[in-house]
């Protein structure tokens, strides 16, 4: 392959070669082996995603809290919190199975949490609310509109 720099001129040439040594024999035992250690790798894989998720997830309720801070019982935040060191500390060990199912308990208080906020939050607080409006459900605005 040769380049050349249009703006200075230089030419640069560099050769690739096929620089494979191996015998047959080498290149059949390195697939078994890959083939043997496929499914180890594969429970390797699916451990490292499990850890990252409930890792995703500890730092996402923990903004959550932060965020909801002063929104929330004291009881639901105390719930929420009891689960979320029981994710933190089943992440220290290599059992998947108990790493689900603190992610899945976190879980569901979070939505707990979620819900019990926007209850709280009361039907007239949406974006939707009028405040300060003197108008009745019964008033009637004119209005003209044109179609350009």
């Amino acid at each position: 392959v040769t380049a050349t720099d249009k703006g200075t001129g230089k030419k640069q040439d560099i050769r690739i070669t096929g620089a494979s040594t191996l015998d047959k024999s080498d290149v059949d035992r390195m697939v078994k082996e890959a083939e043997k250690f496929a499914s180890e790798d594969k429970k390797r894989r699916e451990s490292v995603e499990l850890k990252n998720q409930a890792e995703t997830m500890v730092y996402q309720t923990e903004k959550q809290l932060k965020e909801f801070e002063g929104k929330v019982t004291p009881e639901i935040k105390m719930k929420v919190d009891s689960k979320l060191a029981d994710l933190k500390s089943s992440l220290t060990s290599d059992d998947a199975e108990a790493v689900k199912a603190a992610m899945n308990a976190l879980q569901q208080e979070v939505m707990a949490m979620g819900q019990a906020m926007y209850s709280q939050a009361g039907p007239n607080s949406g974006a939707g609310a009028q405040s300060g409006s003197s108008r009745g459900p019964d008033d009637v605005i004119d209005a003209e509109f044109s179609d350009k």
